[in-house]
């Protein structure tokens, strides 16, 4: 047995005249095998009328911040700057200056154009980043969009993994990546069905979603969890509706979102559980207006449990095993010159917690921003493109949180991007 695998071992490091070893030559045909198989499938798929279309990008991105920051993927994410925390000897802990550059967010893209079937133009697309799913697996692909699309002219269905229904992507503030206005704006991608009608200027929009990445919290077993079995076992899906208007540059609308989870869940025998739903309702106003150049977009979120989405808001858990909503009220403005070399650009953001310092007596607290009173932004930013897909981006970001003893943390940030 041993000299047979001696002599296996042997045959593979053989070499030919040219210097190769044999395992080399076997690993390079296999390549050139699977590229021959792969470009073969994609000219069958052509010919019966499919076409492809790969893009993305390549984003190194530098950022310091003067102070601790509550934020994801190595705080290239932030929401607010962290409270202050003193350690024995009167420091606070949290305080001085943290500096990191990432290029995660690189990102790779493949639309599918496919004939008409079922009287709809149908596409798919799939796109992927490597920001991983959670902080524990980052640098890892991720799943961004993955949905196919069909188009009958007035009605649009939209099946698979796309922006999460509260996201209004043709308003979203154009600021540095992983950040794009949250916590004021949300921003997050769900697994839903998505029907659009379409009627002149108008549309009406109605969504069914579920959670995969971004996950409800909860009591999971008797202790406090992330977990898509909350949602889950509320058994109704994330409903949202919207109606919106478009006309020359103008785009305004509306929307409404109504959650349902079940925030107590056992998995294990003799467990606490409890079959009790919780649900919010959230309401949303936004517009853009594109002028002379310029584009300004704003929104205005009366939210009270959105924090899936990257955004304020939760829900609490009270002694009698009753839940309550406490609510955060957002608006947020973003200017930006939109053509030539030079674009400058200014983000503001505010968003105030109407249920500050009440309940305080609470067993669990869910959510994101529930010990802040108030939150406030201010980030302008510069950016040089050269109009052909390479770009440079300065960017100050100044974020406020009104904590009973406030703190604020200052954000510098370089980026380039090179699209294709």
């Amino acid at each position: 047995m041993m000299e047979t695998e001696i002599c296996r071992r042997n045959f593979l490091s053989i070499e030919n005249p040219y210097g190769v070893s044999i395992l080399k030559i076997l690993r390079r045909s296999f390549l050139l095998i699977l590229f021959i198989s792969q470009f073969s499938l994609f000219n069958s798929a052509e010919a019966q009328g499919f076409s492809f279309d790969w893009h993305g990008f390549v984003n190194p991105h530098y950022y310091a911040d003067s102070r601790s920051v509550v934020g994801g993927r190595e705080d290239m994410m932030l929401f607010f700057p962290k409270p202050i925390a003193k350690d024995s000897t009167g420091r606070d802990i949290n305080d001085g200056w943290k500096a990191d550059m990432l290029a995660i967010t690189a990102r790779l893209g493949l639309r599918i154009n496919g004939p008409e079937m079922l009287g709809a133009k149908t596409s798919g697309y799939i796109e992927g980043d490597f920001t991983g799913a959670t902080n524990d697996n980052i640098n890892t692909l991720r799943l961004r969009h993955a949905y196919i699309d069909m188009d009958w002219g007035r009605h649009r269905l939209l099946m698979g993994q796309y922006w999460y229904a509260m996201v209004v992507h043709e308003i979203m503030p154009m600021t540095n990546p992983l950040n794009m206005g949250s916590p004021f704006h949300c921003y997050a991608r769900q697994p839903q069905v998505r029907y659009e009608y379409r009627l002149g200027g108008f549309e009406a929009v109605a969504v069914a979603q579920w959670q995969l990445d971004n996950k409800s919290q909860g009591l999971l077993n008797g202790d406090e969890a992330q977990s898509t079995l909350f949602a889950r076992n509320s058994l109704v899906p994330e409903l949202t509706t919207q109606l919106r208007y478009r006309t020359g540059g103008l785009f305004v609308g509306a929307a409404v979102n109504l959650k349902s989870i079940q925030p107590v869940v056992a998995t294990v025998r003799n467990a606490p559980t409890l079959d009790t739903k919780h649900r919010s309702l959230t309401y949303s106003i936004f517009g853009s207006y594109r002028f002379d150049g310029f584009t300004v977009k704003a929104q205005t979120l009366l939210n009270n449990s959105l924090y899936e989405g990257c955004s304020l808001g939760g829900y609490l858990m009270l002694a009698d095993s009753s839940f309550l909503d406490w609510h955060f009220n957002s608006v947020w403005l973003d200017v930006e010159r939109n053509k030539g070399h030079l674009r400058p650009g200014l983000f503001l953001g505010y968003a105030k917690n109407a249920d500050y310092g009440q309940h305080a007596d609470a067993m669990h607290t869910f959510g994101l921003g529930h010990d802040i009173e108030y939150l406030w932004r201010v980030q302008p930013r510069l950016t040089y493109t050269t109009l052909t897909g390479l770009s440079f981006t300065a960017e100050a970001e100044y974020t406020c949180a009104g904590y009973k003893d406030p703190v604020g943390n200052l954000r510098l940030s370089l980026s380039i991007v090179y699209a294709f």
